[in-house]
């Protein structure tokens, strides 16, 4: 493990609240990520962001004020001012070593859903059928006009970039904007340590590579994203199914059981908004979560992907806003948000950068200049904070209404989720239905849907069924699912016999 480069001084976990939030926003602007000129959030968007009182906020900005980092212009806000000096910077604190660990009784298992998954994505990227199959956003979603406008820009202003090599870790502006976005999760990121990459899974896949070998153990929740999955059976390691509540995410009791009894040697966990189920774990869980690895030397692998779209901000803080050890590596993108077909993510890896960017280098190298400067105008753009804003709002009706449709049209006693946020929705159904069958059954009527087995290394969601309500929305995908749930009844029907004339009652 490699220790993380020298960084700008990080706030105690015990210093008041506005003083952790001003020495972010501090990090922030010496490391170059906020310019001469930015304009900070407002009061009540930070307040909001940061899950704090107005008054902790305006009493952070009046700090940096007088640190003569920010200036207040009247009745338009606070501004980043002229930069002094930037400050000085130490070593960081290494991480404890790793206890020993019993043997641990042969628990973990292999991974092997790739099969089930090409079919079914498959079925899901044919534009004849109506697909609930893959948690990908529609264009409908997001300002295609803008996106197009971004495009335009960086071919006029970056177009020599096409003639040039492009190396990692990335154009500056973008791994910048990054930074700033991050501060809506509570991070502050050193925009010099920010990699981009080829979506969030290779973020993931890099981080992975840095801290395990072929054969080691790695714990995630239960059920998990079955890409995920397919990124242990490519690397060859062994999943850990912690248990995982579909409100709350993560059973840290669970986790702390496993990592007592089994070799695990890194935490590849989605603390916001996780797929399939649309759990987010609390603040005290996150904090708690954190202390623990930082105990443990435990790599936690932290996707973000999700964050942005949480109906309440301060549900959007990432574990790396409690990290001081370097020992969250954080991975996201913006294919959820903004722009799915940039195929565009980034990663910090806290003490495994340097490793990171190494391997980054080997296997893939840098990507086209021209689209990083194009997502680096997409985020620059004014109105996005809007557009996301709206994003939510839809995609939160969305749900509502499939959530009806589910009640009155699929079997009495079928579970489903409530996230609070994002497209997802996770369906248990009653004993006695087979997911799978299922899945063929509405395939023969040009209908995807994404079976439970696909999001776990075991066969105990077999009767589970993972929506995906990011494509369109209209007559003909609300009817598609009415029809999935009718399909749902047959076979309960054929699977329980009626008893005389009764019939299966609809559910309420």
């Amino acid at each position: 493990m490699e220790p993380q480069p020298d960084a700008a001084p990080a706030a105690s976990p015990e210093a008041p609240i506005y003083r952790q939030l001003c020495e972010r926003i501090a990090a922030l602007i010496h490391a170059g990520a906020l310019h001469r000129g930015d304009r900070l959030p407002s009061v009540r968007h930070m307040a909001q962001q940061q899950g704090v009182s107005l008054s902790t906020v305006l009493q952070a900005y009046r700090e940096l004020e007088t640190q003569r980092l920010v200036e207040a212009r009247p009745r338009s806000g606070y501004f980043v001012a002229a930069l002094p000096p930037p400050p000085p910077r130490r070593r960081p604190t290494l991480a404890l070593a790793v206890p020993e660990i019993t043997q641990p009784p042969a628990e973990s298992q292999a991974v092997g859903v790739t099969q089930l998954v090409e079919r079914v994505m498959g079925a899901a990227q044919d534009p004849s059928i109506v697909s609930f199959g893959a948690a990908c956003p529609g264009g409908d979603l997001f300002p295609t006009d803008k996106l197009r406008r971004a495009m335009a820009r960086a071919m006029q202003r970056h177009q020599a970039s096409l003639a040039r090599y492009p190396f990692t870790p990335g154009v500056a502006p973008l791994r910048e904007a990054v930074a700033r976005r991050a501060l809506g999760m509570g991070c502050s990121l050193d925009p010099a340590q920010i990699l981009v990459t080829n979506g969030c899974l290779e973020s993931i896949s890099l981080c992975l590579r840095a801290v395990t070998q072929p054969g080691d153990v790695v714990a995630l929740e239960s059920p998990t994203y079955f890409g995920l999955l397919q990124i242990l059976e490519s690397l060859h390691l062994r999943a850990l199914e912690i248990p995982t509540h579909p409100r709350t995410g993560l059973s840290l009791p669970a986790l702390e059981l496993a990592l007592d009894t089994q070799p695990v040697k890194a935490l590849l966990t989605v603390p916001t908004l996780s797929n399939p189920l649309g759990a987010t774990m609390p603040l005290t869980a996150r904090r708690a979560l954190v202390q623990l690895a930082r105990a443990r030397s435990l790599p936690i692998i932290e996707d973000v992907l999700y964050n942005e779209l949480h109906e309440r901000a301060e549900c959007r803080r990432a574990l790396k806003s409690f990290d001081t050890t370097g020992q969250v590596m954080l991975c996201g993108s913006f294919s959820k948000t903004l722009a799915p077909g940039l195929r565009l993510g980034w990663v910090e890896a806290g003490r495994w950068s340097a490793q990171v960017r190494r391997l980054k280098g080997a296997l893939s190298g840098g990507h086209t200049e021209l689209i990083e400067h194009a997502m680096t105008e997409a985020l620059n753009q004014p109105g996005l904070e809007q557009a996301l804003r709206q994003l939510r709002a839809t995609i939160g009706h969305r749900i509502q209404q499939a959530r009806r449709l589910i009640g009155a049209s699929f079997p009495p006693g079928t579970r489903v989720t409530s996230p609070e946020g994002g497209f997802i929705l996770w369906l248990e159904l009653p004993a006695g239905l087979c997911a799978v069958e299922l899945f063929e059954a509405a395939l023969r009527e040009n209908i995807c849907i994404a079976p439970g087995p696909m999001f776990s290394t075991s066969q105990r969601y077999d009767h589970c069924v993972r929506l995906g309500l990011g494509r369109g929305w209209g007559p003909a995908e609300q009817q598609a699912l009415q029809r999935v749930g009718e399909l749902a009844r047959r076979m309960l029907q054929r699977a329980r016999p009626m008893v005389g004339d009764e019939a299966l009652p609809r559910a309420a």
